[in-house]
């Protein structure tokens, strides 16, 4: 049997789901079967908790852009200085990611998983009752970690909860929590902003941290660590070509989508002339379209990694060229941002798969390089497109996106498709399933 795309178990059956059949090949009986069926709604409940969790992340990491003008009169600081703790959120989760991966390798992952749960919402009390913007960054540091520890090892953890068949869909519901959480933090952070005080934006993130920490106590099985790792292997990542090819990829990826979104709003609001309330119609619409790209590439990557990301990638890059030379259209705008929404939804789950697949040990190991770079490109991304405007305006910051854009399905499609990129083989991992729902792990 191939190994598993997220940490290479050769067996089909996930921790804390039983097998379908005897192992003398006769039928289970109807008592069997339905703890099976038990068990695998379970697996799914556990993945409903990390998707939770990851969406509760995404909200904290998002929620201050929309309230910096008010974080700055209250503090008594800068624009500039409140963007700080933007930048400082993800330059710390680059370097948390892969630190929290090899500092945390033979911890059970629930009790990783579930630990940097309670760090989320520590960070988000902190920052709802600080005195000064310090703590607020702080705080904001806080989550920096939270955020790169938990995807470098909850967006690769499917691959232990639910059956292999299914695990593509699983880590698409837990990937959904990047879109949806995109859609809620703008308009929830305007929201917040005019009816009330900044703080109340950090008290909900807080709560609904505290309800994804619950359901993770309640229903996340044990998941027993599979492999020490140390930061020579994931210095060794770097030597496996389709690895280095897919964070390539990642990071022209990500810095392009993140030149051109930054500067989605002031692009609807001057070259477009629409309003605010448009524009907020704008992003919604931009960010629905999103959560549809991430559950239909849960399907289309079953068939095609490479298709899928490769044709992802050429779609942005066309929509994000296209929206300059469209602005006179509302409706245009609006169809290409449907577009872009679909492209990018769809790419955060395919490069995350690729990644699972590029390391023979592990998933835990790629995943960690990939959040390091991707964390790294969306600050870079957004500081290229400030540069982009800043000195040939809106219109040439898309049009620099999007050739970013192409030059990483390029380098993607191209180096993907030689030989020397296949899926490295892992070693076999032999899982056995109790009847309390752990597992004996035996490496030869």
């Amino acid at each position: 049997m191939p190994p598993n795309p997220n940490g290479g178990i050769t067996g089909p059956t996930p921790v804390g789901t039983a097998g379908a059949s005897h192992g003398n090949g006769t039928t289970p009986s109807g008592l069997e079967q339905r703890l099976t069926s038990s068990a695998e709604r379970r697996g799914w409940l556990s993945v409903t908790s990390v998707a939770l969790g990851s969406f509760v992340l995404v909200l904290s990491e998002f929620l201050p852009i929309g309230l910096l003008p008010a974080i700055a009169s209250d503090l008594d600081v800068g624009i500039g200085t409140a963007g700080l703790m933007v930048v400082a959120t993800g330059l710390v989760g680059a370097v948390a990611a892969p630190v929290v991966t090899v500092f945390t390798s033979r911890i059970d992952r629930r009790v990783v998983l579930v630990s940097l749960t309670v760090l989320l919402v520590v960070a988000d009390g902190l920052a709802a009752i600080a005195p000064s913007f310090w703590v607020l960054l702080l705080a904001r540091m806080l989550l920096g970690v939270g955020i790169g520890g938990f995807w470098a090892i909850g967006a690769g953890i499917a691959g232990r909860l639910v059956r292999s068949d299914a695990v593509i869909r699983a880590t698409s519901l837990i990937t959904a929590g990047v879109s949806v959480a995109t859609v809620v933090s703008l308009p929830l952070g305007a929201l917040v902003s005019s009816l009330a005080s900044w703080r109340l934006a950090f008290v909900i993130g807080g709560v609904l941290g505290l309800v994804a920490l619950g359901l993770q106590l309640a229903m996340l099985p044990k998941i027993p660590a599979l492999q020490q790792v140390r930061f020579s292997t994931l210095g060794s990542l770097l030597r496996v070509p389709r690895a280095r090819v897919g964070l390539i990829a990642a990071a022209f990826l990500f810095a392009a989508q993140f030149a051109a979104y930054t500067y989605i709003a002031p692009y609807l609001q001057d070259l477009v002339g629409v309003g605010p309330d448009t524009i907020t119609i704008a992003l919604l619409v931009f960010g629905v379209a999103g959560i549809v790209g991430n559950f239909a590439a849960g399907f289309t990557l079953g068939r095609s990694v490479l298709g899928t990301i490769g044709s992802a990638k050429f779609v942005l890059a066309g929509a994000v060229v296209l929206l300059p030379l469209l602005a006179h259209s509302v409706v245009g705008v609006f169809v290409l941002l449907v577009v872009w929404g679909l492209a990018w939804g769809a790419l955060p789950l395919g490069m995350q798969t690729w990644m699972s697949t590029a390391s023979p040990s592990g998933s835990e190991t790629g995943l960690a390089l990939f959040v390091t770079t991707i964390q790294l490109a969306i600050a870079a991304g957004s500081v290229l497109g400030g540069v982009a405007v800043s000195s040939f305006g809106l219109a040439a910051d898309f049009w620099l996106a999007g050739g970013v854009a192409v030059i990483g399905a390029v380098v993607l499609v191209s180096l993907g498709l030689r030989r020397s990129n296949a899926v490295p083989t892992a070693e076999p991992v032999a899982v056995e399933t109790t009847t309390t729902g752990s597992v004996a792990v035996a490496c030869p």
